[in-house]
């Protein structure tokens, strides 16, 4: 995703855009949108798998229509709909862009998508579904050539029903002269078809809690990391290149963070369906001291594997979505975290990082400015949510090549000098 524009949703009034990057920072005050913000991305990216956005899914929980579109105070009352939508490069065409928005209203209580748009801006290709009110969708094609109409009579939208070899001479026309052509029908259907066929990761701000022994249990990701010691121990069991792998990757940021040395899987049975521990070890300056189980090393280490070990994957999602963090780790594993994000963050893989860490955001200023991973300037994108009278502003700032902040309001450097203002009695 390039950028992302939405407009009534949640304290967000106005349609405002914010640029994207590989490495995304979501900083400002609390209760200031940064999750909302999290939250939208999630439902932008079902919605474009054709999938129902959910605004209560986990970690997310945004509640009702009424908490989620605008509510301007006052005879301005609430919004009756919202929308929000997002810029996507394509791969081999430098310059061009796909566009996708989506409109909600109410129906009960949840919000349901009533409108969506599909635009391939270099192709003046344009697709809009409407939502009838019998539940199903009509779509409506336009290209230079003509404007069609397709009216497939069912409440979902269904690419091999609308794209069936048989089912272009079932289009209506509603400009132009004929039908379009077999290759302009397969270009329509190029954009149309959602290039987003795998899942995001979204995790929570707090990660569960470590666990003296572990059951061997399915390995499916969920917000809180609960899955990660039953991940590494069948990536230990089954997979021993890969878990070389992993276990050197994770202890260099361990060694980097001085968080741990090393890491290890501790069968309590014979059979790898039985009990296992999960055991950290920190070296001393003479001996590489006992390993000892995760439960007793403190709260640090098992609040930051989970994020890593999810980063590090050889099966990891194409998009991250992390809430703070930097929780319970001391400055300079948070500092570590930045320099990790800026190896991980590229072409292939966004992370859009919602943090309260000025040792985590000066990382990346510094790993930028010292060409310390393959990030560019241009690759990092740091939103500013500044608070306004009854709603609040997006500011997208960039970095320059010496990893100075550019584009900040007054407000911005305020919010990261203050205390250290104080702190030098200025």
């Amino acid at each position: 995703m390039n950028r992302i524009t939405l407009e009534n949703f949640r304290c967000f009034r106005e349609e405002q855009t914010a640029r994207m990057a590989p490495l995304t920072l979501l900083v400002g005050e609390n209760s200031i949108g940064k999750t909302s913000f999290l939250a939208l991305i999630r439902a932008l990216w079902d919605a474009r798998r054709d999938r129902a956005p959910d605004f209560k899914k986990d970690p997310y929980d945004l509640g009702s229509f009424d908490e989620i579109a605008h509510h301007r105070g006052g005879r301005g009352g609430r919004a009756d709909a919202f929308s929000a939508g997002f810029d996507l490069a394509q791969e081999g065409e430098k310059g061009a862009v796909t566009r996708f928005r989506i409109t909600f209203k109410k129906k009960g209580t949840v919000p349901i998508p009533v409108k969506r748009c599909i635009a391939d801006e270099s192709n003046h290709i344009r697709i809009e579904c409407r939502l009838r009110e019998d539940q199903s969708w009509e779509v409506l094609f336009g290209t230079p050539k003509g404007v069609w109409r397709h009216e497939p009579g069912h409440p979902l939208i269904d690419d091999d029903r609308i794209f069936g070899r048989r089912d272009r001479h079932h289009l209506k026309v509603v400009k132009g002269s004929r039908l379009p052509s077999d290759s302009d029908w397969e270009r329509i259907a190029q954009v149309f078809r959602s290039p987003f066929n795998k899942e995001l990761y979204a995790s929570a701000p707090l990660r569960s809690k470590p666990r003296r022994t572990y059951d061997p249990s399915h390995t499916k990701r969920d917000p809180v990391g609960g899955h990660i010691p039953m991940y590494l121990a069948r990536v230990h069991f089954e997979r021993e290149k890969t878990w070389r792998r992993l276990k050197k990757e994770l202890e260099d940021f361990g060694r980097e963070s001085g968080l741990f040395d090393e890491i290890s899987i501790r069968p309590l049975g014979k059979k790898q369906s039985e009990p296992f521990q999960l055991r950290i070890r920190k070296y001393g300056s003479k001996s590489k001291g006992p390993r000892r189980n995760l439960i007793d090393v403190g709260y640090g280490v098992s609040q930051a594997l989970p994020v890593v070990t999810e980063l590090l994957r050889d099966d990891a999602p194409p998009m991250f979505l992390l809430q703070q963090p930097e929780v319970h780790l001391h400055p300079s594993a948070q500092a570590a975290l930045g320099s990790l994000f800026c190896r991980i963050a590229g072409p292939k893989r966004q992370l859009v990082v919602e943090t309260h860490s000025d040792h985590l955001l000066d990382r990346v200023r510094m790993d930028v400015r010292d060409g310390a991973a393959a990030l560019k300037p241009a690759d990092v994108s740091i939103l500013y949510f500044e608070r306004g009278d009854l709603d609040v502003r997006i500011h997208s700032l960039r970095l320059d090549e010496q990893g100075n902040v550019r584009g900040a309001p007054p407000s911005y450097r305020a919010f990261f000098m203050e205390e250290t203002r104080r702190s030098l009695g200025l």
